[in-house]
Order: C-alpha cells, then structure tokens, then sequence
C-alpha cells in the first residue's frame, strides 16, 4: 500500500467487535499488510492515563462536559503520536473506537448534544477522520447479556449504565449510520461469529482494493 488506511470499530457494549478484529488483524498480517492495533481511550502512555480516569474510576458522577472534554484530550494525544505516524508511514491502522464514540455517549446518550461534542472534536483531530468506519450492531439487551457472561471482562463505568442509556447509544449510532452512509458500513453482529467475521473482512477487503 502506497498509503495508509485508517479503520475504526464501533458499536454498544457487548458488540464482540473486539474478538473479530483479533481475527481480521491476523488475518491482514498474514496477507502481508502492516497493521496497527490501537484502542480509544488509550493507546499512548497519556491517553491510557485518562483511559484509567474515565472507565476505571470509581467516581459515577463524573461531569458530562469533563467527560466529554477528556476523551477528546486523549484522542488528540493518541492521534498524533500514534495513528498519523502509522498512516504516514503506510500502515493499515485498526482502531477500537474513535470520534463516533464520544458523538454517541457523550453527544447523544449523556444529551450534551451531537454538534457541541463534534466542534470539541473538531479542534482535537483537525480534519483526520476514519476512511472506513465498521459499526457492530447488536441490541443492548444481547450486548448486556453478552457482558455479564463474560467471566475476564473488565468491567468499567459504561457497562454500569442504565439499559435506558445504551438504547441511547443504539439510536445515537443509527442516526450517524443514516448521515455517514460512505463511511460507516453496517455489521450485523448478533449473528454467528464466522459470518460477522466474513462481513467485516469483505468490506476492509474492498476498501484495501481502493486504495492500493
């Protein structure tokens, strides 16, 4: 690849985006591509710093603007030390979350507003966006019930929430899926594993195609 391809990963909790994206980024490695794994919040030391503050704290009452504020600190730290080198230098890079995360609970879930916590946005990634975005669709109840059966899941605030608020999350991703059509592509991930695995690849694939 002549240039680098940036992919991010989106979805409610209990998506099983994870698990998938361990297999295509194997899968991409044994292709020969370079790849890079990365995650939102975190990725560099001071963006895992805030990861720490905004999921592991044992403060709930955290202010919705501070929240909002903070992942977009820790975006802007992650992408300009880690996705922006690797897509300079030619990287496939496969980022758990990104923007369209903090749009969903922050902007649409915590009701702060989409287009406010887009401007924050604005100013922390200054225009680098994901070419491909894949959103895992799964209902909350599935997602839920996903997450309190998985026995090694560390579980953080999100995953305390009302189920109330994660059917805001579900509206708040179908309503960027409806506006952001060529970007965001549709998993549906209460299907079997190999299928929404198979899915997830043939879309990266003929991206990849696009642009070599």
């Amino acid at each position: 690849m002549q240039k680098g391809l940036f992919i991010s990963v989106e979805g409610g909790e209990g998506a099983g985006k994870t698990t998938v994206v361990d297999k295509i980024e194997s899968t991409l490695r044994k292709r020969k591509y370079t790849v890079l794994r990365t995650r939102e919040p975190g990725g560099v030391e001071l963006a895992e710093q805030i990861r720490h503050l905004l999921l592991h704290t044992k403060q709930m009452e955290m202010d919705d603007r501070t929240e909002a504020l903070l992942y977009a600190a820790a975006r802007r730290e992650h992408l300009v030390k880690k996705v922006l080198p690797a897509l300079e230098s030619g990287s496939i890079v496969l980022c758990d979350r990104f923007i369209d995360s903090s749009l969903v609970y922050q902007g649409y879930a915590r009701g702060i507003g989409m287009e406010e916590v887009w401007k924050i946005n604005q100013f922390a990634v200054e225009g680098h966006l994901p070419d491909l975005t894949l959103y895992f669709d799964v209902s909350p109840e599935v997602g839920l019930a996903r997450v309190k059966k998985d026995q090694v899941r560390d579980w953080n605030r999100l995953d305390q929430e009302t189920v109330h608020f994660h059917k805001k999350v579900e509206k708040g991703y179908k309503l960027l899926v409806e506006s952001e059509q060529e970007r965001i592509k549709v998993i549906q991930a209460e299907r079997p594993f190999e299928e929404v695995y198979h899915q997830a690849l043939m879309i990266i694939e003929d991206t990849i195609k696009g642009v070599e």
